[in-house]
């Protein structure tokens, strides 16, 4: 599977486990809502106190699995890295995110506040590698 078939995809399944790794090289695993924004950077939201976000900063190397709502059927695996982008140039960004997973939001300006004050960041994901290839 090549990453632009990948990022297509997401574009329709949201649901995903992403995977970090902790100080001591284990990994560790958050589910996340994973989207890819009309620029066609593939994100994450999550904020600034969370483990994942301070593994990332420490070392930047994810994997991701992507699965359809209803658990079984395709997927996707993406390995790659990330870069945390914090506010305020994360805004925009979050906004698009929003749209892109859940639609119009009935008040921006709540959003923006509510972003600010879980002090949200963006993670953005450059994939290397996308799967799977093959089925056993």
């Amino acid at each position: 599977m090549d990453i632009d078939t990948a990022r297509s995809y997401i574009r329709d399944h949201h649901h995903a486990v992403l995977a970090t790794r902790r100080r001591d090289g284990s990994p560790q695993l958050s589910p996340v809502a994973i989207a890819v924004l009309s620029n066609g950077l593939i994100v994450i939201s999550s904020r600034e106190t969370a483990m994942k976000t301070r593994n990332i900063r420490r070392d930047p190397v994810v994997s991701i699995c992507v699965i359809q709502d209803g658990f079984f059927g395709e997927w996707v695996q993406l390995d790659g890295t990330a870069e945390v982008l914090s506010l305020p140039e994360a805004m925009e960004n979050l906004i698009d995110y929003y749209r892109a997973v859940a639609g119009e939001h009935p008040d921006w300006e709540e959003y923006r506040s509510a972003m600010a004050r879980e002090k949200r960041v963006m993670l953005v994901v450059t994939p290397t590698r996308a799967g799977p290839n093959q089925s056993g």
